[in-house]
């Protein structure tokens, strides 16, 4: 069966490419709409599912040193992780050396109103991206989708009722009731799943018709074979390097989970991936379900790999380029920009651009030509695309080594999920 899907997969991708190279207006048309379509149909049930699984693994383990213990190990392979990928990013970065960019592409960034529209959403500053996500009410998150904030909202919740329910019938009775919503929520993302070839060939054609405006040379050529280099050397290398460390068959897990893998490189969010990825996660990976509940969602608010490295090396690109920012790129603030990347990375929203708006503020606030990223702007599109899967490899990966090293003695607590 799994050959069988790989084929319908692999022949859903080429049938996608051949319809945007045909470049038929109507026909790409239609296909933005069925892309567009599938991608709302997650949107709709990633923001329940993230809640409902936060919520409902944090409700189910009255042990708090064991979800302790798991949040803890999750954090830690984060950090390691996310300061790898950025230091993966560094090397590459003083080894290619891509130069200094061509101010003519700088001016013509300047007289184009689209761009300078794009730069112009860029938060003000990193400390405002931050308090975004610390919720003022329960409604807000839901309706803007801030993954962060919900994550907060549902683990307060979730631990409360583990805390009350040992005393509270109707407080277990609505646990109850949360883990047969989140059921159904889980029967939805099947359905999609099941029509996901569907999906590629309108994400395929999509992409093969933006890929069609030209190839991209100098200085910025260099830049995006440092950041697609990097993302490469992490998700091929780094990443089944750090599984088998772990005790973890790497590639194995790559297999099991392609379907959230090809999700992610096409919705370009690792947030409307996630139900696929937790629900790939038990299917396939065979994860405990509570240990998949908690730690994916966990993982696409703070493990964001691909970003800590398009930060690094975005905003080494940027400083180089801006000399009116006076800051000189020696190794020791080499090293201390993978530091922040790393941090900024932790607290970037798993949304479409989300590392792009994140890398403005931060080159807003030292003083950066933000012209160079609307530059960058017009290949993002590639680049969010490999950064996004990686993102969720990355979590996969975390999510496999974390249930691997989980007792199977909480295994009684995966019926109450």
């Amino acid at each position: 069966m799994k050959f069988k899907q790989a084929i319908i997969w692999t022949a859903a991708l080429a049938i996608g490419a051949v319809l945007g190279m045909l470049g038929i207006a109507p026909l790409n048309d239609f296909m933005d709409f069925v892309a567009s379509s599938y991608t709302r149909c997650f949107q709709f049930v990633a923001v329940p599912t993230v809640a409902l699984a936060i919520l409902t693994a944090m409700a189910s383990l009255g042990d708090g040193n064991a979800m302790g213990k798991v949040f803890a190990k999750t954090f830690a392979c984060t950090c390691l992780t996310s300061f790898v990928a950025a230091l993966v990013g560094l090397g590459l970065f003083v080894l290619v050396d891509p130069g200094t960019i061509d101010q003519g592409a700088v001016k013509a960034v300047a007289e184009n109103a689209d761009a300078m529209a794009q730069i112009s959403r860029a938060p003000e500053t990193v400390y405002g991206h931050i308090l975004n996500a610390i919720p003022n009410n329960l409604i807000t998150p839901f309706l803007t989708g801030n993954v962060l904030a919900i994550v907060l909202i549902s683990a307060g919740i979730g631990i409360t009722i583990a805390v009350l329910g040992r005393t509270s019938e109707n407080v277990r009775a609505l646990h109850r009731a949360l883990a047969g919503l989140q059921e159904v929520f889980f029967g939805l993302i099947k359905g999609l799943i099941w029509a996901l070839p569907a999906g590629i060939v309108a994400f395929a054609a999509q992409l093969a018709a933006q890929m069609s405006a030209g190839v991209v040379v100098g200085s910025i050529g260099k830049y995006v074979l440092v950041v697609l280099g990097g993302n490469f050397i992490q998700f091929f290398v780094v990443l089944p390097l750090f599984c088998y460390l772990r005790g973890v068959n790497g590639y194995k897990v790559m297999r099991q989970m392609t379907p959230a893998l090809l999700m992610a490189l096409f919705t370009k969010s690792s947030a409307a991936t996630l139900p696929v990825t937790v629900a790939t996660a038990e299917r396939n990976m065979k994860a405990k379900p509570w240990v998949a509940r908690f730690v994916l969602p966990l993982c696409c608010t703070i493990n964001m790999n691909g970003c800590a490295a398009f930060i690094l090396v975005t905003s080494l690109f940027v400083i180089r380029n801006s000399p009116e920012c006076g800051i000189a790129l020696t190794l020791p603030a080499m090293l201390a920009w993978c530091v922040i990347a790393t941090l900024c990375a932790i607290g970037n929203a798993g949304v479409p651009m989300g590392c792009y708006f994140l890398t403005l503020s931060l080159m807003a606030g030292v003083g950066g030509n933000l012209m160079i990223l609307g530059v960058i702007l017009p290949i993002y599109t590639i680049i969010d695309m490999v950064e996004t899967a990686e993102n969720v490899w990355s979590d996969c990966c975390i999510c496999a080594v974390v249930d691997k090293s989980t007792f199977r003695s909480t295994q009684g607590r995966e019926s109450m999920v």
